[in-house]
């Protein structure tokens, strides 16, 4: 599984980004895709998750509300929608891809769940 993140850039607080993780050499639907955040000088943070099979959605309580995950099987694509962008939104922000289904209590959030990673990018989000 190869993992592309793409969609970061600079913009001012308030404004709106769209990230992107495009998968290959496995098909989306049978992946489990978590968005991963981390910001300079601090340990890595999961902020969304979509499972593979059903779709059903996770979000870290400090992004509820304004980042929204989907996905496009037919695209090989999930997207990270993320509005109100904050200062504190600012980081390196990456994909990671579980094989197979997931079932409620599975640590949605916890990198080490994922096997597989995209090599990130970056929001950076000026005040």
């Amino acid at each position: 599984v190869q993992l592309q993140a793409s969609g970061g850039g600079s913009v001012q607080a308030g404004g709106s980004l769209r990230l992107s993780c495009e998968a290959s050499g496995y098909t989306l639907d049978y992946l489990t895709i978590g968005w991963f955040r981390q910001a300079p000088g601090k340990e890595r943070e999961g902020v969304s998750c979509i499972s593979s099979e059903g779709g059903s959605t996770h979000y870290a309580d400090s992004v509820k509300g304004r980042f929204t995950i989907s996905r496009d099987n037919a695209k090989n694509t999930v997207y990270l929608e993320i509005d109100s962008l904050k200062a504190e939104d600012t980081a390196l922000y990456y994909c990671a891809a579980f094989i197979g289904a997931v079932v409620p209590g599975w640590p949605f959030l916890s990198a080490g769940a994922y096997d597989y990673w995209g090599q990130g990018t970056l929001v950076t989000v000026s005040s």
